[in-house]
């Protein structure tokens, strides 16, 4: 009898260390649900405000592809400049302008319409005298995802969502057909049709953007370097943020003079 209960309380023992065990086991075990693939919240359209979130468990990280010819681009800017004041709308106004865009690829040269956009070329002839751009990397690049094709740069920090030149201005010279021809140069914005500062996009295939709320400031094409661009979109977007391009660019200085 006695052997008997012994048994029974060893037996008692094992089963209550098993459970302890399971238990601990259940309590500590990863769940599926923690690791969560990322969720790429970039726009459809040109924004000065984009963002993507991704899972570094989801999402490899790729190291960026410098192209032939290319330097390495150098880091984004930690305080980009403010304007002390918007720049002066008269001063383009009825004028062409020729833009050389200076990137770690080459030059890229812009012919800027007064006539057409003159809020949108004193403000961009304001940022390149003073210096805004230098350096700031290309931040965003899409393609047939999207439906949309178009590299988009502007910003210092390198993010699309920096703190801009200290002033906003509204939409002009924007296609009521919402095409944008390959080489096009046009201003990016937020919901806002007020919103047009620093950043801007390049397309580099022929692009249908949405009308509603105003379309895209048209302001220039692009009459050199076309192949810069066509090389960078060729190399793709970065598996790593589902955003930057993977062949990094950066605009390094910008000169603006008027032509003829």
């Amino acid at each position: 009898m006695r052997d008997k209960q012994a048994v029974i309380a060893v037996l008692a023992v094992v089963a209550v260390v098993l459970g302890f065990v399971v238990l601990v086991n259940a309590l500590t075990a990863p769940k599926s649900a923690d690791v969560a693939a990322g969720a790429d919240t970039t726009t459809s359209t040109p924004s000065s405000s984009t963002s993507a979130s991704t899972s570094a468990s989801a999402t490899p990280t790729a190291t960026p592809s410098v192209l032939p010819g290319c330097a390495p681009v150098p880091g984004p800017q930690a305080t980009p400049k403010r304007m002390a004041s918007a720049p002066n709308v008269d001063a383009a106004r009825g004028k062409t302008f020729v833009a050389t865009v200076t990137t770690n690829c080459g030059p890229i040269t812009i012919e800027l319409d007064g006539a057409k956009a003159p809020a949108t070329v004193s403000s961009f002839s304001l940022l390149a005298k003073e210096g805004y751009w230098a350096p700031s990397p290309c931040h965003r690049l899409t393609g047939d995802a999207e439906g949309i094709w178009v590299l988009q740069c502007g910003d210092p920090t390198g993010t699309g969502s920096g703190p801009g030149p200290g002033y906003h201005y509204g939409i002009e010279n924007a296609p009521a057909d919402g095409k944008y021809p390959a080489g096009t140069v046009a201003m990016a914005r937020t919901s806002d049709p007020n919103s047009n500062a620093d950043q801007f996009f390049i397309t580099y295939k022929d692009t249908t953007l949405p009308v509603e709320g105003g379309g895209y400031s048209i302001f220039g094409k692009v009459t050199g370097g076309m192949e810069i661009i066509n090389r960078v979109a060729a190399a793709g977007v970065s598996p790593s943020d589902q955003m930057s391009p993977m062949a990094p660019i950066s605009i390094l200085s910008v000169s603006v003079e008027a032509k003829g």
